[in-house]
């Protein structure tokens, strides 16, 4: 597995966004949506990363520059053909290792809760990250949930 800086002019990129919007809006309530699209992705204080294996995109991922040596992650997705195969594991680490360069020394994230979420909330758990604050500018939900990791 192969990840590098993602291709915004990459039709399997953008179709890869589309699904990670597309399930975000399907599975979280109206106004608990927080995924970047195409344009908060080119922010210039976002990393966005892609998994491939040659030719095929298997995932993505994004780290976002919040300041004060912390980072948040973002627009977390593997194709769903890929699924179970540790492609967002490797982008988790390959997250972490880009922030642990960068000498930040906090990472955080924003995620849903249920049944769609579950998978993502295992990973991150798996990885060390515990359930905490709202950070930013989210505030808590009966919906969202915020973990941290301490690097």
């Amino acid at each position: 597995m192969d990840i590098r800086p993602g291709d915004f002019e990459d039709a399997r990129v953008l179709d890869l966004l589309r699904v990670h919007l597309a399930g975000m809006h399907a599975n979280s309530p109206a106004g608990n949506v927080f995924a970047l699209d195409l344009t908060g992705l080119k922010a210039p204080e976002i990393s966005f990363y892609t998994a491939w294996d040659d030719s095929a995109l298997l995932g993505m991922g994004a780290l976002k520059a919040l300041g004060d040596g912390a980072g948040e992650i973002k627009s977390m997705r593997t194709y769903e053909a890929h699924l179970r195969k540790g492609v967002a594991a490797q982008l988790l680490e390959h997250i972490i290792g880009a922030a642990q360069g960068r000498g930040y020394t906090r990472l955080c994230l924003e995620t849903g809760s249920g049944a769609a979420f579950d998978p993502a909330l295992t990973l991150y758990r798996r990885y060390g990250f515990v359930e905490g604050e709202a950070f930013g500018d989210y505030e808590k939900s009966a919906f969202n949930q915020f973990f941290h990791l301490d690097l």
